[in-house]
């Protein structure tokens, strides 16, 4: 005889963001499988790992896409690939695995560019930049993390696993840290927060779409500005561009 109502006995938890999505489980798939080659034979991390020095002098041009399968450590790669499951899941369902992957790619070999450029630079970190070594999928996933704070600006994150933040909030005070970090002085600093940062810029820039135009986007927060300061004595409301990205996500 069944009973009249449901069992409360049962509970279903979640975790998560659900199960991978294709693009996500390739790029899982491709990391781990790198990370137990490199295992194996250690010398292919110095063959693929991304040198600013050896890819100009030996013209070793695959680098800015390799260097992104390598990863240290078993940390190194395993909170590479959380972070890409916790936040691309949902923007590979949103956008499609095609868009995702090409975005994917734009973040991590924009920051290996960025990685790059600055070493030839006359920045005190640009030496250590020069000849450094530099592996792993966080300038990717910083991309990753740019898009989903765009997209899912009030989604809280829990800073280290305690404090929840608004996405938005979250990857400005990451994206500082990598700014403010990569212009310290000193042998080796800054080197892994210029790729991160590289990562951050390079998926602003092209979920905007080419529609930056630096004077005028300068010109414009500007009037923004004074329009928001006279809005007191004025009562003037100001109501922004359509194209805004405070007002909707390209």
């Amino acid at each position: 005889m069944r009973s009249r109502y449901p069992s409360t006995s049962n509970f279903a938890y979640s975790f998560g963001p659900g199960p991978l999505t294709p693009a996500i489980k390739a790029l899982v798939a491709v990391n781990v499988a790198m990370f137990v080659v490199t295992l194996l034979y250690q010398p292919i991390t110095l063959a693929l790992g991304l040198r600013p020095a050896t890819l100009v002098s030996e013209l070793q041009f695959w680098q800015p896409f390799t260097y992104m399968f390598l990863h240290s450590g078993i940390f190194h790669i395993l909170f590479n690939m959380l972070a890409l499951w916790m936040f691309g899941v949902e923007l590979e369902r949103r956008w499609g695995s095609q868009f995702f992957t090409k975005y994917y790619f734009v973040c991590g070999v924009g920051a290996a560019l960025t990685t790059i450029v600055l070493a030839y630079t006359p920045l005190p970190f640009a030496d250590a930049l020069y000849s450094s070594l530099t592996i792993g999928a966080s300038g990717a996933v910083y991309g990753i993390l740019l898009a989903y704070a765009l997209y899912f600006p009030n989604r809280p994150i829990y800073l280290y696993m305690v404090f929840p933040i608004p996405a938005k909030y979250f990857v400005m005070i990451i994206g500082g840290i990598a700014l403010l970090s990569s212009m310290g002085a000193g042998s080796g600093s800054g080197i892994a927060h210029t790729t991160h940062l590289g990562g951050l810029v390079a998926g602003y820039l092209y979920l905007k779409g080419g529609r930056v135009h630096l004077l005028s986007e300068i010109k414009y927060r500007y009037l923004k500005w004074r329009i928001n300061r006279m809005r007191r004595k004025f009562d003037v409301y100001s109501g922004g561009r359509a194209n805004d990205v405070d007002r909707r996500v390209h």
